[in-house]
């Protein structure tokens, strides 16, 4: 499949405050330090992590929402990383978001008429396009028409975030960033959301970058998974290589905490050491070593590029990957 977007060692560095008054040195929180990955036309990119590991500001990154601090971001051969002004506005049209909250992102005060056809508006396309426009979105996305005069408050968290999804629709773009889409919701919204975003990924011809923490779902609709720590890729390949086959020992971890369909099924539990370290001072050489149960010196003083460990493709940040691979737990 065609590359859509490309990523290159992008970083996200917020300035704090220094705490000694006469230091020349500027404290920074590194949220996302050098984060590589490409997303091929029409596929999903399931990114996933705890929280705090940098999942969302690459994704508000890639949107030209922050400014990055430094790296490369490719979209569709063109290099938007320093877009600004009229291209950054046409560049809105391709690339859009859909929120975590599907309550805070919608505007109270408007109805979802109102809200689902600004950006049609802002961008001048006519009010009777508009209006059928509208009508055609909310029947893909499963809601009455002759609720569009109604306010966000009058629906449930499911209907909410339908309606967000049918605003992310509503510019016909390419690439669409989901931040934590269905964490918000009951489980059995959740399917419900996610079958419908696949049916609209296929109706569309969509490309999602899924942003999550809840490692079940990502497998469920992601054609790749990514997995963050401390704002860097430690492994990305295959949903079903990385699932069944985990090359490093923060993945292992992370999957070993996912719960069972099969009560009978005895899983062994990887339980992490110590405390997610800060990403204001990140450990030196390999970030996961203060927590690692393979760590050895190497891990503590040289940084394990993130490089090719399989046939297939799947790509690890580990000093020890054919060790991680021995050493799953069964």
């Amino acid at each position: 499949m065609k590359t859509l977007l490309e990523v290159h060692d992008l970083k996200m560095h917020f300035p704090l405050k220094s705490e000694k008054w006469f230091s020349k040195e500027k404290p920074v929180l590194k949220a996302v330090d050098g984060v590589s990955f490409s997303v091929r036309k029409g596929e999903t990119l399931g990114l996933v992590g705890e929280s705090g590991c940098g999942k969302s500001t690459t994704g508000r990154a890639i949107l030209k929402l922050l400014e990055s601090t430094a790296g490369q971001i490719i979209f569709k051969g063109e290099d938007i990383t320093h877009y600004k002004g009229e291209k950054l506005r046409k560049l809105r049209r391709q690339m859009q978001l859909i929120f975590q909250d599907p309550y805070a992102s919608l505007n109270p005060r408007k109805t979802i008429a109102s809200i689902i056809t600004e950006p049609m508006k802002i961008f001048g396309i006519p009010k009777e396009e508009r209006r059928k426009k509208l009508d055609q979105l909310l029947d893909v996305v499963g809601l009455n028409a002759s609720h569009k005069q109604r306010y966000p408050h009058e629906f449930s968290g499911g209907q909410r975030q339908r309606i967000g999804i049918a605003r992310s629709l509503a510019l016909e773009p390419e690439l669409v960033i989901c931040d934590e889409p269905v964490s918000a919701l009951d489980v059995s919204i959740q399917a419900q959301v996610i079958n419908l975003m696949e049916d609209l990924q296929q109706e569309f011809d969509l490309t999602y970058i899924f942003i999550a923490h809840d490692l079940s779902v990502v497998h469920h609709i992601s054609d790749r998974v990514a997995v963050m720590y401390l704002g860097e890729l430690v492994e990305i390949g295959e949903a079903n290589e990385v699932y069944q086959q985990p090359q490093h020992p923060y993945t292992q971890a992370l999957l070993s905490a996912v719960p069972e369909a099969t009560p009978d099924r005895e899983k062994e539990r990887i339980l992490l050491k110590g405390d997610l370290p800060s990403p204001q001072n990140p450990p030196a050489g390999c970030k996961f070593h203060t927590r690692c149960p393979l760590a050895e010196e190497i891990c503590r003083v040289k940084k394990p590029e993130l490089k090719r460990v399989s046939e297939d493709g799947q790509m690890a940040a580990c000093h020890f990957a054919k060790e991680v691979v021995a050493a799953a737990p069964v």
